[in-house]
């Protein structure tokens, strides 16, 4: 231990692992089960929405929500994410972990209700109203990022701390999987009970209306997690770090981790005044001082997230999309609106399953025996090499008979984004930054993602919707527009690969070790700011 480092941070750093190890795991990874939950069931339901509110039954083929509408319902929900994770990420900061987490919950449980009961007297109404209720949902779900990402790695110990965030954030992946999983009973039942006929049969024009409560049910079941975990979270102590570091209370410090270690922890407060009175804990987020610092880590966190998301939204979000495109799912016409759902879910459940799902818990299996920068770099790799394998030879793809060779592939570019970057953006952010500016460096980092995210949402709409006038099919993407998008997917996976030189490795080092915290002068310059980025 450094003659400057607090007896319990210490102990947190040093601690073996227990039972409230685990308890801050599920009470934090809830959180993004609901957030990963509310954020990508709307790609379920924008079929079953353009079908119920704009079919023309005088038409042959059912209706899709214009692009422009489109755009709108899937991407304004990151719109709010981008902005709750700056502020939520620096109120952190500024009012404490703890005080800010129940806030975020309870504005997610609130707006997913809302979403669901959206109204209006015309489809333009109920659709606005759907967008904004999703902005103030995602504003909720933006909190959640700096804040659970902040609480676990200031809870976790050095040895497993990388293992610990990535399982929280691995709780995304059960949580894409519960959409598809709630989407496919919903849709079931509901198809089972009318015994609906397929569009061709019947134009949907009588019954299309009574299929509303199917895309509101799925919305609304996102409010249940967040609801649950509310009491449990509110029952979490405020993280030591804050509470010694920022808030300058070494006493409460050492009395909430007495009870949490269950070991005596002695409050050192003359130490505790040393620290933050020295050059290390004056500086500004806006200064030289963390320019020299840091400088090159925010940017090395900023543009790889924000690349990363480019990539991963636009699959996650467009998946049934791509599916169509290659003929995976059949035409909107040959099935009825609550079939072509309970299709979609089960597309979207195989590869969440199958791929998703795995390459989180690869990555809380691996990070601290590879490191991050090795998986995050591997991931990047592997990405760009599968998106380039499934756009260049293109056409071979779309082939009746190489279908299920095309869905192999693209489930890899979901396994290797999730044992890869999509893990560990989120989990280096919370590591390298100072006490008092943890949270909102890592705000910053997630806002640069949903940025990201935001422009793979709708660009890739209308990228994939560049079409071939001899295919346009009510909106549908065509192989040109796809072909094109995953070209864009991969060389944007390339440059990701480039930018995570800027990211330093935070394997295996104490928080205060990585920002430099518990040292003076030069020294703390150096080792903040030259952390090698690349293990030796």
């Amino acid at each position: 231990m450094s003659g400057r480092e607090l007896g319990v941070l210490n102990a947190l750093d040093v601690a073996k692992t227990q039972w409230y190890h685990f308890t801050a795991i599920v009470i934090a990874g809830m959180g993004f089960f609901t957030d990963a939950y509310d954020l990508f069931c709307i790609s379920l339901v924008t079929k079953l929405l353009g079908r119920i509110y704009y079919t023309d039954i005088s038409k042959p083929k059912p209706g899709v929500l214009p692009p422009n509408v489109q755009a709108a319902v899937t991407g304004v929900a990151l719109c709010g994410t981008l902005a709750g994770q700056l502020f939520f990420g620096w109120l952190g900061d500024k009012l404490g972990r703890k005080k800010v987490y129940g806030l975020t919950l309870m504005l997610m449980v609130v707006c997913s209700l809302a979403s669901g009961l959206s109204f209006g007297d015309t489809p333009k109404g109920v659709m606005a109203t759907l967008c904004f209720f999703r902005f103030w949902l995602g504003f909720g779900i933006g909190g959640d990022y700096p804040l659970s990402a902040t609480i676990m790695s200031e809870y976790a110990n050095k040895k497993t701390r990388g293992a610990f965030i990535a399982a929280v954030f691995a709780m995304q992946g059960f949580g894409i999987l519960a959409g598809g999983i709630v989407a496919l009973i919903v849709s079931s039942a509901y198809d089972h009970k009318y015994d609906l006929p397929s569009y061709k049969e019947n134009p949907e024009g009588s019954i299309v209306h009574s299929f509303d409560y199917v895309w509101r049910i799925i919305l609304m079941f996102g409010a249940v997690p967040a609801a649950v975990t509310y009491y449990w979270r509110m029952k979490m102590p405020e993280t030591a770090r804050y509470t010694a570091l920022v808030a300058r209370n070494a006493k409460q410090a050492a009395s909430d981790m007495s009870k949490v270690l269950q070991v005596e922890i002695e409050a050192e407060e003359d130490k505790l005044n040393h620290i933050v009175e020295s050059e290390n804990q004056r500086y500004s987020l806006f200064s030289k001082e963390f320019a020299k610092r840091h400088g090159l880590h925010l940017l090395g966190t900023t543009v790889t997230w924000f690349l990363l998301d480019i990539a991963f939204y636009s699959q996650n979000l467009f998946q049934k999309d791509i599916f169509s495109a290659i003929g995976w799912l059949p035409p909107s016409q040959e099935m009825n609106a609550i079939h072509e759902v309970y299709r979609i879910a089960r597309a979207q459940t195989l590869i969440a399953l199958c791929s998703t799902v795995p390459g989180y818990w690869f990555t809380v299996a691996f990070i601290d025996y590879m490191g991050r920068f090795a998986i995050q770099l591997m991931g990047f790799f592997f990405m760009t090499v599968f998106m380039f394998a499934l756009a260049i030879p293109y056409n071979h793809w779309t082939k009746r008979e190489n279908r299920i060779g095309f869905v192999v592939m693209y489930s890899l570019t979901f396994f290797f984004s999730n044992f890869g970057p999509n893990a560990t953006t989120f989990v280096v952010p919370a590591e390298i930054f100072p006490a008092r500016l943890r949270s909102t460096c890592h705000g910053i980092s997630a806002a640069a993602g949903k940025a990201g995210a935001i422009v793979g949402a709708f660009g890739f709409l209308y990228a994939a919707q560049s079409t071939d006038p001899k295919k346009v099919d009510h909106g549908y993407p065509t192989g040109i527009g796809v072909k094109n998008s995953l070209i864009v997917l991969g060389v944007v996976n390339f440059l990701g690969m480039l930018f995570t030189f800027l990211v330093p490795e935070s394997k295996g080092k104490s928080l205060e070790e990585l920002s430099g915290e518990n040292e003076e002068g030069p020294e703390a310059v150096e080792m903040a700011g030259s952390t090698r980025t690349v293990p030796v």
